[in-house]
């Protein structure tokens, strides 16, 4: 006969045992049997049980071991208790000790290392204490010393087993936790990526897509009363919507690039080099624009130039789409730590009751403080006295510090 395999989690230890088990019933029957056998087949040169109270003694352990399981101390007890009672009537009582030791293997299978040490000890002095009295002899006869090595093996036993569920639990444990951990990275991954595409197409498209609108404002205008304008300002539309498309298409391009796989043809990111030409453009859309320059910006690379370079875009932007008199103003200060940015620009007067929410207040500053944020900077925007400023202070790298 085969015994089924279990292969579905264990209850103690939520794991795939994947291997043999042997069920419970089975495991009673084994037990009753090695108490119940002695009984009525002796050891060579021992007696059987005299006696009802004798025999009841003897016996009744086979009955309690099934309860092991749920109450392990008790029945540990109920079994000590049963072995002096039979050795008081002067029955010698291997059975009981077998019921015992598996009393024991239940105990430390359940329970606590100290509770098993204590348990076990006890367990032991009672057994060696309670055998002479049935006259099996000294302490040191050398079967009462084979009970106490009973009882001590069946506790190595189960502190093992508790000690094997126990690293099994805490591997389960430990996978699982892993696994949830990859999976709340890759969100946070996926969560990062949209975050990064929103902002460049943010960057891509934003700045043209003002100078469009305001130059469509230019030519509906001016249609009728001055032609040449309207066809000026019809002419920096379709200038900046040959620069949004070819933008949008270079980040179409790094999206599908795969793994290391560079992207022919691909613009490299803009930094502060490329500062000329957006002031540039800025200006023939309307936009004057002074710089000012303190420092060399020859120590500002990498990702602190890609945001210090859209710090300022974004700033001018919003000048150019919300501010007045069409002028701003730029100040870039390489300092021996880190790089500030301040951009200021005069806004129109408030009016006498403010709008609840701050027109500047858009998803392009969110993006820019997500942007400033990512190299460990700060940023700082808000009205001042005669206008509206944006100041961003970003570290410099390591190798480019003073």
């Amino acid at each position: 006969m085969r015994w089924p395999v279990e292969t579905a989690a264990d209850p103690s230890t939520g794991a795939a045992s994947g291997r043999s088990r042997v069920p419970p019933w089975v495991k009673d029957l084994i037990a009753a049997a090695l108490v119940a056998v002695p009984v009525f087949v002796p050891f060579p040169g021992d007696d059987p049980p005299e006696g009802v109270l004798a025999i009841a003694a003897v016996l009744a352990p086979a009955l309690v071991l099934p309860l092991r399981r749920r109450w392990p101390i008790p029945v540990l007890l109920v079994c000590l208790a049963l072995y002096g009672l039979a050795a008081l009537s002067g029955t010698f009582a291997p059975g009981v000790v077998f019921a015992t030791s598996i009393a024991m293997f239940g105990v430390a299978h359940r329970s606590t290392r100290r509770t098993t040490v204590i348990a076990a000890a006890f367990a032991v002095l009672t057994t060696v204490l309670l055998s002479p009295v049935s006259g099996l002899g000294g302490l040191l006869d050398p079967r009462n010393l084979q009970f106490a090595a009973t009882i001590a093996f069946a506790t190595a036993a189960g502190d093992a087993s508790r000690s094997r569920r126990e690293f099994i639990r805490a591997m389960t444990e430990r996978a699982v936790r892993a696994e949830q951990s990859r999976d709340a990275e890759a969100k946070r991954r996926v969560t990062e990526e949209r975050l990064r595409i929103a902002r460049d197409l943010h960057d891509a498209v934003a700045h043209q897509i003002s100078v469009i609108s305001l130059n469509a404002g230019v030519a509906t205008s001016a249609m009728d009363t001055r032609p040449e304008k309207s066809k000026e300002a019809l002419g920096s539309i379709r200038t900046a919507a040959r620069t949004v498309l070819g933008e949008i298409g270079d980040l179409m391009a790094v999206l599908r690039a795969d793994g290391d796989e560079s992207a022919a043809g691909v613009t490299p990111q803009p930094g502060l080099s490329r500062l000329d030409e957006l002031v540039r453009r800025f200006g023939e859309a309307g936009l004057s624009v002074h710089v000012r320059l303190e420092g060399d910006l020859g120590r500002v690379t990498g990702a602190v130039d890609l945001v210090a370079y859209r710090v300022i875009q974004e700033a001018l932007t919003n000048a150019h789409k919300h501010g007045a008199e069409h002028r701003s103003h730029v100040l870039i200060e390489v300092q021996d730590q880190h790089v500030r940015i301040v951009v200021t620009n005069p806004v129109l007067p408030a009016p006498q009751d403010p709008p609840a929410v701050e027109p500047l207040g858009g998803h392009g500053l969110t993006g820019l403080r997500e942007r400033v944020a990512s190299v460990r900077g700060t940023v700082e925007t808000g009205q001042m006295p005669g206008g509206y400023r944006v100041a961003a202070t970003l570290p410099l790298a390591k190798e480019n510090r003073r």
